[in-house]
């Protein structure tokens, strides 16, 4: 007799799928990585660990049909966790290999740890794509915000410009001049916004809101655009301009301006989405 408790679905084996490739992941470094550079290596284990803390959260609450005492929009919820989850896992499988394998002399097992937890971690990443790829909308589907293009941008904006945040702050490369200071306050603006429309959604609050969600998302959107134009003007004249150059790490300050101007792509395309929300709904 088959266990109805336990239903077979591909949403329900992608998600075990990424709790064993993360779980795998983690327990491998940890075991027997032999990992000395703190930084690269915390944040990668972070990575693995909270995607599978959050996985197994969501399997446990889905298969328990736990979904109404949870004060959260499970239409939000799940799909959010795995979109980052991606980002996350697909960010440790670069940044692992470049600092633990490539031009380390290491050997034996503890290489063929690190190698095994890149293979897991990148199996991870697929996993949570394919997830995301499964959760998302389809075209006339009724679905939370999340599930949707913009909603997965706004995830993609709020992870991108905590990468922004991570290359500018170690060293320091916005403060010896005002504009440099002015971009640094619009990755950061618009990371609260994005990240208040995130938490807004998956809460359920979008109704707090004095003024329709969609003309928020609109204007917010306008506001977001023009400023991270502003941006990815700014940062790449008065970094690599001979008049206003500081020197500094040249790999980390190009990475911010392409992540600056990646995020301006995203953020173009997120207004126009939400311009077509505004006038199809109006």
């Amino acid at each position: 007799m088959p266990l109805t408790w336990f239903p077979t679905s591909q949403l329900l084996w992608v998600r075990v799928a990424a709790v064993l490739f993360t779980c795998t992941a983690f327990s491998v470094t940890a075991h027997g990585g032999g990992l000395h550079q703190a930084g690269m290596a915390d944040w990668c284990i972070f990575c693995w660990a909270f995607s599978f803390a959050c996985s197994v959260l969501v399997l446990l609450v889905e298969q328990c049909s736990l979904q109404p005492r949870i004060p959260v929009s499970w239409s939000n919820f799940p799909i959010t966790v795995a979109c980052y989850a991606s980002l996350l896992c697909l960010s440790a499988s670069i940044i692992f290999p470049l600092y633990f394998i490539k031009g380390q002399n290491s050997y034996g097992e503890q290489r063929d740890h690190r190698i095994a937890a890149t293979v897991f971690s990148c199996l991870a990443t697929v996993a949570y794509m394919v997830e995301v790829s499964l959760s998302k909308a389809r075209p006339g589907e009724v679905a939370g915000y999340m599930a949707t293009a913009p909603g997965l941008m706004k995830v993609c904006q709020t992870f991108v410009a905590c990468i922004i945040f991570i290359l500018v702050s170690n060293p320091v490369s916005y403060d010896h001049h005002a504009a440099l200071k002015w971009c640094m306050a619009v990755y950061c603006i618009c990371f609260i916004l994005s990240m208040a429309v995130v938490v807004l959604c998956v809460g359920e609050c979008t109704g707090c809101l004095p003024i329709p969600f969609s003309k928020f998302l609109s204007v917010y959107g306008l506001l977001a655009t023009v400023m991270y134009l502003t941006a990815t003007i700014l940062w790449p004249v008065f970094h690599f301009d001979r008049n206003y150059s500081r020197g500094g790490d040249k790999s980390k300050l190009i990475a911010v301006s392409v992540l600056t101007a990646l995020n301006f792509l995203l953020y173009i395309a997120d207004l126009a989405y939400s311009a077509r929300l505004v006038f199809v709904s109006g």
